[in-house]
């Protein structure tokens, strides 16, 4: 039966949350097949299982009786309310819809991630305000949990904050520590200490701690403090300031006292005793039109990060300190940065500033033409790395750029898609300051022009089935693209002009049109066709739509008459997904004329279910490859490497994870990562023995222990899953705290 105002058995015991839903309509009705409900005048008697739901709130007990002249609600047996996510689970619970009252006998319930009990509960539905009695306080999961707080009296606002008064810590029965009074915060995470000890051979022992603090809505923070017996001391704070509706901030400082900085093998300049490092990071909300971010990296040497920062070495070697503001209208955007040089041992290109006006493709006066821009100036300088070109000599200059380009994109017979462009770019340069390349104030004028062909078919096979390619219909999407480019020679050839934004070497290939080809200095005369194909076949699987298949080739064809080669190299990039569980990326370089591989990039990984997986991958690089050398007679080793990361889930309490890499080229192991995980109840542990064995330097092997509260994990879940995406990755707990 539906019922609008007698909601009341909704209400069974106190749930706080059911009254915010007062007026909604209440499904109410018997759980088992005795169920009945009798009335006598006012009162309604609800017995043998009853339960009231909406949408939002579902309510069950073994009997209930309401009361509607006193508006009283009496719920016995197995008491339980659940809605928004919170649930109470009782005995016995007396509430009064009038007044919002309620009490209540022995319960349980869950502010994640505690779990609070009491022997008797008392409270203001309307106010959100509880009082518990004789209550237990603890993150365990466990009947019997192994840690918890019991406190003689405790006050709970859900999802704000619960105070325990004459509360004491057990471990198991014995009491560890007492308050006579203890806030704790529920929308927030509370403060809590990390631990790492082990050994690692370019360490020495090794103690790794940190104390996670949580002060306020505006600011929380991380003090570092970090001891190895080879090394020396280590510390310093994280701070993440929270600016409201100007976004949010970051600042970190380490200082390191190291004592042996060429442990593990490296002789580099710069190196010393005291060596530290400062990050800050500041990144304006995407609400509005307007963005700002600001990264500032400063270290004292080139290998601070690498020697305690691991897993950030990995993802940048040279971090970069840049601010960057950016306005967005509706056909233009505006990007202003400055770039400074923070510290003289990487490369760097200043920009002091570089300011940008970018014209979006617009359409010009109703007309079939559109209209597409960008123009910049800045004033610009080199700076080279005073450790690795000692004889180069830094230069400065100002320079204005601007391009400008029209399309006219049409469709032929209804299928064949033709964008010619034709545009126009001028560069100025100032007179240079810099002693190896001085030249007077000069400018650039470049022509392009081209034409885009594409055109995009598709196929469906209904029919096609196999249980074998797990295929359920089949939908073939062929599009290929031919896109010619002609860029006669430039008034100034890049030889005569400062190389601020250059072409560097790449292992795929660059865009071919304006403004995407942005080496703005490197621009040369180009004829050429960039030749694309891509076919896709997508079948059904379960619910969704998953690609079968995602093949792309793609090359240039040169059309500049007695060039060396006619084609450049020839690129793949291939998706395989045989099954939602089983995935194959394979991407490659072969080069035409000389008829060998230059590059390619390979990874099968297997992920059937939660209980294990495994991932293979495959890294090749050609030795001395030319485009990567830059002085005469240079050797530059290639790469020959293979991986495989496993994760095994052996039972609930136990799993493994191993991860190897194997440099076939010098036949070494580079890499070996066994970790063995183990549930302890509130706990999980990961007991971690690694080994790193570089080119020319000595091998490194630790060892580290992992432990963290399920409750506040430090180690996101998933972490050390194994990742299709980056098939090179090798995960270890040691290199988490950072």
């Amino acid at each position: 039966m539906k019922l609008h105002r007698l909601n009341v058995v909704a209400l069974l015991a106190g749930a706080t949350l059911a009254c915010q839903a007062q007026q909604e309509p209440f499904d109410i009705r018997g759980t088992g097949t005795n169920s009945f409900l009798h009335t006598e005048g006012d009162t309604n008697f609800f017995r043998n299982g009853v339960t009231a739901s909406n949408a939002n709130f579902f309510g069950s007990a073994d009997a209930a009786t309401v009361n509607n002249r006193l508006g009283e609600v009496v719920a016995e047996g197995d008491v339980i309310i659940l809605d928004h996510g919170r649930m109470w689970r009782g005995t016995n619970a007396v509430y009064n819809f009038n007044t919002g009252e309620v009490r209540a006998g022995a319960f349980k319930t869950a502010e994640m991630p505690f779990n609070i009990s009491g022997q008797f509960m008392a409270g203001d539905t309307k106010n959100q305000v509880y009082s518990t009695a004789d209550a237990i306080v603890t993150t365990d999961d466990y009947a019997n949990p192994v840690y918890r707080i019991h406190a003689r009296f405790i006050t709970i606002v859900p999802g704000q904050y619960f105070e325990a008064h004459d509360a004491t810590l057990y471990l198991g029965s014995v009491p560890i520590f007492h308050w006579f009074y203890y806030h704790r915060e529920l929308n927030k995470h509370p403060n809590n200490f990390e631990f790492e000890p082990g050994y690692r051979s370019s360490y020495g022992a090794f103690l790794l701690s940190a104390f996670n603090w949580y002060g306020n809505s505006n600011l929380d923070g991380t003090i570092h403090l970090d001891e190895r017996t080879r090394r020396g001391v280590a510390a310093g704070p994280d701070l993440l300031f929270y600016l409201g509706d100007f976004g949010q901030a970051k600042f970190r400082y380490y200082y390191a006292h190291d004592t042996d900085p060429t442990a593990d093998g490296f002789l580099v300049p710069h190196l010393g005793e005291n060596r530290q490092r400062m990050a800050f990071d500041y990144e304006s909300p995407n609400a509005t039109n307007f963005s700002a971010k600001i990264i500032a990296n400063y270290q004292s040497d080139p290998l601070i990060i690498r020697d305690f920062y691991e897993s950030e070495y990995r993802a940048d070697i040279e971090p970069a300190s840049f601010a960057e503001v950016n306005q967005l209208w509706r056909n233009f955007t505006m990007d202003a940065m400055a770039q400074p040089r923070l510290v003289n041992f990487f490369e760097t290109v200043e920009r002091l500033p570089d300011v940008k006006l970018t014209g979006l493709r617009q359409e010009v006066a109703n007309s079939p033409i559109y209209y597409q821009s960008e123009s910049s100036i800045g004033y610009f300088r080199r700076d080279f790395s005073d450790t690795n070109n000692p004889v180069e000599t830094n230069y400065s200059a100002t320079r204005a750029d601007t391009v400008q380009q029209f399309t006219m994109p049409e469709t032929f017979f209804n299928w064949l898609n033709v964008t010619p462009r034709v545009g126009g770019r001028f560069t100025y340069y100032s007179a240079v300051e810099g002693v190896t390349t001085p030249t007077n104030a000069q400018s650039r004028g470049v022509f392009n022009t081209g034409v885009d062909f594409s055109t995009k078919a598709s196929r469906v096979y209904q029919n096609a089935d196999s249980s074998f390619w797990d295929i359920h219909e089949l939908r073939h999407i062929i599009e290929p693209d031919i896109n010619y480019v002609y860029v006669p020679a430039p008034s100034r050839a890049p030889s005569e002009l400062p190389q601020f934004d250059s072409e560097l070497p790449s292992l795929r290939l660059l865009p071919v049109e304006y403004p995407d080809y942005n080496s703005i200095d490197s621009i040369d005369k180009q004829n050429f066709l960039r030749l694309t194909l891509r076919n896709i076949l997508q079948t059904k699987r379960a619910t969704n739509i998953e690609e079968f298949i995602n093949w792309a080739v793609y090359t240039d064809w040169n059309l500049t008459p007695g060039t060396n080669h006619t084609f450049s190299d020839l690129y793949s990039d291939l998706l395989f997904r045989p099954r939602s569980w089983l995935r194959l990326d394979s991407s490659f370089r072969y080069d035409l004329p000389d008829h060998r591989w230059r590059d390619s990039v390979n990874s099968l990984a297997i992920t059937p279910n939660k209980t294990w997986s495994v991932a293979f991958s495959y890294r090749y690089l050609m030795n001395n490859d030319p485009e990567f050398l830059t002085a005469p007679n240079q050797t530059l080793p290639g790469h020959n490497l293979f991986g495989v990361s496993m994760h095994y889930r052996l039972n609930e309490n136990w799993a493994i994870h191993i991860a190897e890499r194997f440099e076939a080229q010098n036949g070494s192991l580079q890499e070996q990562d066994y970790t063995l995980y183990r549930d302890l109840r509130s706990w999980t542990g990961a007991l971690t023995f690694r080994v790193l064995q570089g080119p020319y330097q000595p091998t490194d092997f630790g060892v580290g222990l992992t432990l963290s509260l399920k409750a506040f994990p430090r180690i996101p879940l998933g972490s050390d899953s194994d990742r299709p995406q980056d098939p090179g990755r090798v995960f270890s707990p040691m290199s988490t705290i950072d």
